[in-house]
């Protein structure tokens, strides 16, 4: 993306990283949450690995979507949707917190339910749940 030009120009640090793993994996470590905004592919893969990692319990922070014009609305619906086809066990659903605005966020994160390593009890889903 550097040698694209991406970096805005008044950027007060641009950490420049190897590979997305790279990327991902700095951006992880030591946030106080994720916050995704609408995007394209690029955010929602980043979304959905965070989502899996919070529900194997290595990532425990927050997530929140900003749902502006109801952009995350079809991929709240699949989540949902996993959870009715026993892919994801209900609790999952908890994973995330959806707000409207930039301007709930704050308040989301202060807001969010713990997520602790006992999550790592209810990753699968057996067959007999």
């Amino acid at each position: 993306m550097q040698e694209l030009e991406w970096g805005h120009p008044r950027l007060t640090k641009l950490t420049v990283v190897e590979d997305l793993r790279e990327r991902k994996r700095l951006m992880l470590s030591g946030t106080d949450a994720v916050v995704a905004l609408p995007g394209g592919c690029g955010t929602l893969e980043e979304l959905f690995e965070t989502i899996t990692l919070k529900r194997l319990a290595v990532y425990l922070k927050p997530i929140i979507l900003v749902n502006t014009r109801r952009f995350f609305d079809p991929c709240t619906q699949l989540l949902a949707h996993c959870v009715e086809e026993r892919f994801m066990n209900p609790k999952h659903l908890d994973m995330w917190t959806i707000v409207e605005s930039p301007d709930d966020v704050l308040q989301a994160i202060s807001a969010s339910r713990e997520w602790t390593e006992e999550a790592r009890q209810f990753a699968a889903v057996s067959a007999g749940s």
